[in-house]
């Protein structure tokens, strides 16, 4: 009899080492199946529905929630054997306490005393997936399954973080080339050759924000002898204010080529801005005409910083116009501001960005201070003033960067029998 039994302990044993072989090749055989579908770059979803699958069917698995990280918030990609109800509860709180394997035990909150074990995985220090497992009976060989169950969810959710991680690179580079391609077309947009002729003078300080930003200028002469200049600021960032700014920048010149009115004009204009943007978005302009002929400087400001004008030594702030564009299918009223110039005159008109600037000390360039450098340099050429209002912005600004795009555009105007009027 005692050899009997012992031929039975030994075939027991035998069976017991078959069963541990099969599923040792069964662990192999997934890994190889899983591994190939991540080479083959099958889908998330597809990736848990294998996982799904073999902790149900092939390893007994009776309850289990996966958690992933999806940028920054959690989200159960999968689940077997518990309620939906169950899984709508929010259990995230409960995840920083679980830096390695644990039992779970003593739970004071309903989802988690579903389980027996949660599994947490970390991918360059960072949490990225939790498993938590139930339902395992006590003759089962836990251990064994547990070790598996933690190495093919590593396996998977490294796998998905990666996906998640290259398309995050993927969107990065589009957007770095949506910006190259609107920052060119800015470029495009924005005059680089501005004019000097003998009764004016223009120049520019064109700063946008990471290379794109909202802000446009323009001029157009004319045979007449006058000349239109323009600056605006058009809400938003991005691709979004190059595309806007394009359009805009083509019905100006469609529309300012008609010759009607200047009131006639911004109301034509707004009319066009309001038909793209539909009142989600809009503009700050100011637009000026010098007429060379009469001396004459007809504007209007619609909604933009009021642009700084030295007529004879006096400062005044051009602020006659009307509301913003864009935001109304129709403007209320508009008033045609007219100065007569006289001797040597100077108009700065510029952005928002240039008054938002902050030194170090995070005082703002007031525009007391920005009135008082006019003061003293307004009869420099425009090109020498523009540089020397560039030197006092940085030094202001020291080590702080530019917050904002800003754009300076200066027109100097010399009427006749001003001694600067026959030099240029």
């Amino acid at each position: 009899m005692s050899g009997f039994s012992e031929l039975r302990k030994g075939l027991s044993n035998i069976e017991a080492l078959e069963r541990e072989l099969n599923l040792k090749q069964l662990q192999i055989n997934r890994l190889l199946n899983i591994t190939q579908a991540i080479n083959n770059n099958v889908s998330a979803e597809g990736l848990f529905n294998m996982y799904k699958s073999f902790l149900s069917w092939e390893i007994g698995v009776k309850k289990m929630a996966l958690y992933i990280r999806e940028e920054e918030a959690w989200a159960c990609a999968s689940s077997i054997g518990i309620k939906e109800e169950l899984l709508a509860l929010d259990i995230r709180k409960y995840f920083e306490k679980y830096t390695r394997l644990n039992n779970v035990e003593e739970a004071d909150h309903p989802l988690i005393r579903e389980f027996d074990v949660v599994i947490p995985v970390r991918h360059k220090e960072h949490p990225i997936a939790y498993v938590f497992i139930g339902g395992f009976s006590e003759e089962e060989d836990m251990y064994n399954k547990v070790q598996f169950i933690t190495t093919i969810t590593n396996i998977i959710a490294v796998a998905i973080e990666n996906k998640r991680l290259f398309k995050r690179q993927l969107e990065q580079e589009r957007l770095k080339r949506e910006m190259e391609l609107a920052s060119e077309m800015q470029r495009m947009l924005i005059p680089t050759n501005m004019p000097s002729r003998p009764g004016y003078e223009l120049a520019s300080i064109y700063k946008p924000h990471y290379g794109v930003g909202g802000d446009y200028f323009d001029f157009i002469e004319f045979d007449d002898g006058k000349i239109v200049f323009c600056v605006g600021d058009i809400s938003g960032k991005g691709v979004a204010a190059a595309l806007l700014m394009a359009n805009f920048q083509a019905n100006f010149h469609t529309l300012i080529n008609k010759r009607t009115a200047l009131d006639t004009f911004i109301r034509d204009l707004n009319t066009s801005v309001n038909l793209i943007t539909q009142g989600e978005r809009f503009i700050t302009f100011f637009i000026a005409e010098y007429d060379t002929s009469r001396q004459a400087l007809r504007y209007v400001n619609a909604g933009h910083n009021p642009p700084v004008l030295v007529n004879d030594g006096e400062l005044h702030m051009l602020n006659k116009g009307c509301t913003i564009l864009g935001s109304f299918p129709e403007l209320p009223e508009i008033e045609v501001g007219c100065v007569p110039l006289e001797g040597e005159a100077m108009v700065l008109s510029f952005t928002d960005g240039l008054t938002d600037l902050q030194n170090e000390s995070g005082d703002y360039l007031n525009e007391e201070m920005l009135y008082s450098f006019v003061r003293n340099n307004y009869k420099l050429s425009a090109s020498a003033f523009n540089r020397q209002l560039m030197d006092r912005l940085e030094v202001f600004k020291g080590g702080k960067s530019y917050p904002d795009d800003f754009t300076v555009l200066t027109c100097k105007i010399f009427t006749p029998g001003n001694d600067k009027y026959t030099q240029r």
